[in-house]
């Protein structure tokens, strides 16, 4: 099914309502930056923009999806449109010298041009300096789209010529819906959301074996320390300790963990909509009449505590024994 303004718009309502009306009123700005996190649609929108920009069948603002332009340049091969990414760590002077000089030729079948610098943070001073003046004399019918995660490192020359359209996070019920849509099944879905706001990067987690091991393993050891604290100390050192062996996985298992106890925290205010381990409902029901709220609100302080430890001094392991040991013993988290 093809992309629509709707579709990109229920993601970034106010970004699409300004590019929208400028393609309605045939007032698109000549420059635009789109600035926002991984995964947040910045990319679907300069492609769709691009669509709208060349379609000569389109209907109303819509592109019709169908006809060689827009074909082309879902393709990649559209021969007015040009993507500019980095080369190496950066992108460099002769990458905007050779753009300048393609745009300085007329269009190969209209008088439209288009291109797009992906991770335009990364433009070197002489490159960026280059496309300044490139931005403040356009040539013809020519439309920019600079594209970031990082805003502040943009030259401010650059950004005062472009509009700049900022794009949020997806809630997390966006999040959810995205990667439904994509074939996640309900359970990692809301886990993969939980973890991370990035699309891309929820949706890699979903598909990934390791996270889905990593989930089980936690819930595992969750469950360990609610009906088998003796146990659980078992299930640190033969499952936890090895899977979660560097302080990246380490940092995982303890965002798992938060959102236990924030599971936990949702019954216990009545938003049982909000629990995220919507399979382990029974675990964490029973989890809940057997601590207080102001428990499971010091376990979320402890894992807390222990992020800010592992970011210090690194060790997985002694992070991870502090934090079996105060829920187990010392923070009197389960009655």
């Amino acid at each position: 099914m093809a992309m629509t303004w709707s579709d990109l718009a229920k993601k970034q309502p106010a970004a699409m309502r300004i590019l929208m009306n400028g393609i309605r009123n045939n007032r698109l700005a000549h420059a635009y930056l789109f600035s926002g996190g991984r995964g947040v649609g910045k990319r679907e929108a300069a492609s769709h923009l691009a669509r709208a920009f060349f379609c000569r069948a389109r209907d109303g603002i819509e592109p019709c999806g169908a006809c060689p332009d827009c074909k082309r340049i879902d393709s990649g091969n559209h021969p007015d449109v040009v993507v500019i990414q980095p080369d190496g760590r950066s992108i460099k002077k002769p990458q905007i010298a050779s753009l300048i000089k393609a745009f300085s030729y007329k269009g190969v079948e209209t008088s439209k041009k288009l291109f797009i610098i992906e991770q335009a943070d990364l433009l070197t001073s002489q490159a960026a300096n280059s496309l300044l003046k490139f931005i403040e004399e356009p040539q013809g019918n020519t439309l920019c789209i600079l594209i970031t995660e990082h805003s502040q490192k943009i030259l401010a020359t650059i950004l005062s010529r472009c509009q700049v359209l900022h794009f949020k996070p997806l809630s997390k019920e966006l999040l959810v819906h995205h990667l439904l849509e994509n074939g996640v099944s309900r359970v990692m879905a809301k886990t993969a959301s939980a973890v991370t706001s990035d699309a891309e990067e929820a949706t890699t987690l979903s598909k990934d074996e390791w996270f889905a091991n990593s989930r089980s393993i936690v819930l595992h050891f969750m469950e360990d320390l609610l009906t088998r604290p003796n146990h659980a100390i078992i299930t640190m050192y033969e499952k936890c300790a090895l899977h979660f062996n560097d302080s990246d996985k380490m940092k995982m298992m303890l965002r798992l963990m938060l959102i236990w106890f924030r599971d936990v925290m949702a019954l216990h205010i009545g938003q049982n909509d909000n629990v995220v381990y919507v399979d382990k409902m029974e675990s964490l029901t029973e989890a809940a009449e057997k601590m207080t709220a102001e428990q499971a609100a010091c376990a979320l302080s402890l894992l807390m505590e222990a992020q800010r430890r592992l970011q210090s001094n690194g060790n997985p392991l002694s992070v991870l024994e502090y934090v079996s040991l105060k829920l187990q013993e010392g923070a009197g988290v389960y009655a």
